[in-house]
């Protein structure tokens, strides 16, 4: 029984949580190993297009809860994510147009490109927290849980319970469902072919008639669909606060890199990588080494090599690890 204990206890508080993070980085880090395989440059605006495009969202969920309309027992914000979507792929749009389409014009290398992204970052943020406020804000008006810990206890008669809230589950779905569309899009379609073609060789996909404009606005609503998707699940999952997601850039982009730049599979193990490393390391692991331990051997501290504030420094080591002895990823990316 201290067997089964001990694993409802790593599920509940390691495997479940990290599962569902892991989605929600790989869905973010989608997003940024696109950008820099078709565009061939980082954006570091790719959080604040999270933290906007969720804005939008949560802003639209709001007036259909006004109007009485709901989705229970699923999160309104599910029907509230197309508005999102549609909202951050003009704004993306937008400023692709007015500012990086410039850029790109001018060859200008990439590193110029990833200085204008950090402008256009910093000017997402403040327009994200100028209309919404700084604050946290809570949007999900769904199912809290599928499985709570009492009526595990209950079924099963275990001192551990679990408890799964409907947003993990509903991440984990919605995850797969969204990177199945996309390989299917990238591998099946002509506009994904046209785009892997782009990103392999720019001057011989020109000689072969591809339309780079239509190959950027592609990949821009791809993106956008990714950021807003990946935030949205991240917010109904936590909770929605603008810092929050410029938080998130270091470990998406620890997640692509880890993978691979320009490699979308590597770009989802990373993200899972990522999710378990942090959520392993700052874990207290008290709790199930006391169920597996002899009483002597019980430990007194709390087992945690680190304490969850410093979370995302776990993703920056990891990141300076991959950078110094594999700078293409697990996936042989595309060299950083």
């Amino acid at each position: 029984m201290d067997a089964l204990n001990a694993l409802v206890a790593l599920a509940n508080f390691v495997l479940i949580p990290a599962m569902a993070y892991g989605s929600q980085l790989a869905l973010g880090a989608l997003g940024v190993t696109l950008i820099y395989g078709i565009l061939r440059f980082s954006n570091f605006a790719h959080g604040d297009t999270m933290a906007i495009g969720t804005m939008i969202t949560i802003l639209v969920t709001w007036g259909l809860q006004a109007l009485g309309v709901s989705l229970s027992p699923l999160p309104t914000a599910l029907l509230a994510i197309p508005f999102g979507i549609a909202g951050t792929a003009l704004l993306v749009l937008g400023t692709d147009r007015l500012i990086y389409r410039f850029y790109r014009e001018q060859k200008a290398k990439p590193v110029i490109l990833v200085i204008v992204s950090m402008g256009v970052m910093f000017i997402y943020n403040g327009l994200t927290r100028f209309v919404i406020g700084p604050n946290d804000q809570d949007f999900d008006d769904g199912t809290r849980f599928l499985i709570s810990a009492r009526d595990f206890k209950a079924m099963t008669g275990l001192d551990e319970g679990l408890a799964l809230k409907s947003t993990q589950a509903i991440t984990v779905v919605t995850a797969v469902i969204v990177v199945a569309l996309l390989f299917w899009f990238l591998n099946r379609t002509r506009t994904g072919k046209s785009m892997r073609a782009y990103s392999d060789n720019e001057d011989l996909a020109l000689l072969s008639g591809i339309n780079p404009e239509r190959v950027v606005t592609v990949t821009w609503i791809i993106v956008s669909a990714l950021a807003v998707v990946a935030g949205t699940l991240y917010g109904l999952d936590k909770s929605f606060k603008p810092f929050t997601y410029f938080q998130l850039l270091l470990p998406i982009f620890a997640s692509a890199i880890v993978g691979g730049l320009g490699s979308p599979l590597g770009a989802i193990a990373g993200g899972f990588i990522i999710a378990f490393s942090e959520v392993g390391i700052t874990y207290a692991w008290k709790k199930v080494a006391t169920y597996l331990l002899p009483e002597a051997l019980e430990p007194s501290g709390l087992v945690q090599l680190m304490s969850t504030d410093y979370k995302f420094a776990v993703s920056f080591v990891i990141l300076i690890i991959v950078l110094l002895f594999r700078p293409t990823g697990l996936f042989k990316g595309k060299s950083v």
